[in-house]
């Protein structure tokens, strides 16, 4: 079933992160984009994006205090009311730069918050986010070249978009060490993981920050099958609540475990329920201690894009035996694209 995996370029783009990862651990400049920051007039910080884009920010604003989570889909949906009285600094993350959303929430900021500070994080130095002007002030970070996945699923610009972001919001650590601690765990974990039977359906749950790891995690198994593969993802109280239906016996149920108690315990009792309950169902836990044992030091939201490397590798490996271009799953289909396209803007009234 793994035969031929170094064929696809969104496979080798999963197994360059640790790679990626020590070489901007030391290159990016930390201390200075900080100043930057402090320097500006904003009220609170925002982090917008669309799809995987978006997921970034409302993983980081479950950890980090005094963040939040404001889709560009929302920003474009209804400018007027989600910028009406607002002076945030705007971060805004995209793999190209250049997603009508992207486009669409800078035009909103032009017209309606000229003076709020920008901060644009991007795979892509010749898309919009890297290369349109504006008198705000911005400050633009362009990750690497090779962050600019060639294939249609999100995986180095994901995991490298937000682990930059952590590193100027969150509390200052040694990001050279940080990262290369990182990147030993992702190459141990990748090395390791292993997948049985494809599944019919396939649940992620998680509480806090890895919750919306587990909303990363479902979308990349079902953006890589192109919906042949229904995945569900929910937090680990809420998944009771309803969601739980989703679940059958031919179900892959991935619980991301947290390393702080209370919520672990939450978790675990979860597990447990779900393995009594389903017993033929494939119920496996990623964190410390787990079934796939994932340490997390430096806190959940610096572990997700370990979690999420789980879904995005077996993705791979699920596409393949469907018969699937992995790296163009929506080849000859015209429903998705890798950059999506087709969404008209309309003006913004100042």
């Amino acid at each position: 079933m793994t035969q031929n995996l170094s064929q696809w370029a969104t496979w080798r783009e999963i197994h360059s992160q640790p790679g990626i990862w020590r070489d901007w651990g030391a290159a990016l400049d930390v201390s200075g984009l900080r100043a930057w920051i402090a320097e500006q007039s904003f009220d609170e910080v925002w982090f917008s994006g669309a799809g995987t884009s978006a997921y970034i920010g409302d993983i980081i604003a479950a950890a980090v205090k005094g963040t939040r989570s404001v889709p560009s889909t929302d920003i474009v949906a209804d400018p007027a009311h989600v910028l009406a009285g607002a002076r945030p600094l705007v971060v805004s993350f995209g793999r190209s730069g250049n997603s009508t959303e992207s486009i669409g929430t800078l035009d909103a900021l032009d017209a309606l918050a000229p003076n709020a500070p920008r901060l644009h994080i991007t795979c892509n130095k010749d898309g919009a986010l890297a290369t349109r002007t504006s008198d705000a002030p911005t400050k633009v970070i362009t990750l690497p070249d090779a962050t600019h996945d060639a294939g249609f699923a999100m995986t180095s610009s994901f995991s490298t978009m937000l682990l930059t972001a952590l590193a100027l919001f969150d509390a200052p650590c040694d990001l050279p060490s940080r990262l290369n601690t990182l990147a030993d765990q992702m190459d141990a974990l990748l090395a390791r993981i292993d997948t049985g039977p494809r599944p019919e359906r396939a649940v992620y749950v998680g509480a806090g920050p890895l919750a919306f790891a587990a909303r990363e995690a479902a979308l990349k198994v079902m953006e890589l099958s192109v919906g042949q593969m229904p995945a569900l993802w929910d937090s680990t109280l809420g998944f009771r609540h309803g969601p739980k239906s989703f679940v059958t016996e031919s179900t892959d149920i991935t619980l991301f475990v947290s390393p702080h108690q209370p919520t672990r315990a939450y978790d675990d009792d979860l597990t447990d329920e779900l393995r009594a309950q389903f017993p033929s169902a494939n119920v496996q836990t990623v964190g410390p201690g787990g079934d796939i044992d994932v340490p997390m030091p430096f806190g959940p939201a610096w572990a997700a894009p370990l979690c999420v490397a789980v879904a995005q590798n077996r993705g791979v490996i699920w596409s393949q035996s469907l018969g699937l271009n992995v790296d163009d799953p929506f080849v000859g289909r015209s429903t998705l694209s890798r950059v999506v396209s087709g969404v008209q803007l309309y003006p913004v009234a100042s």
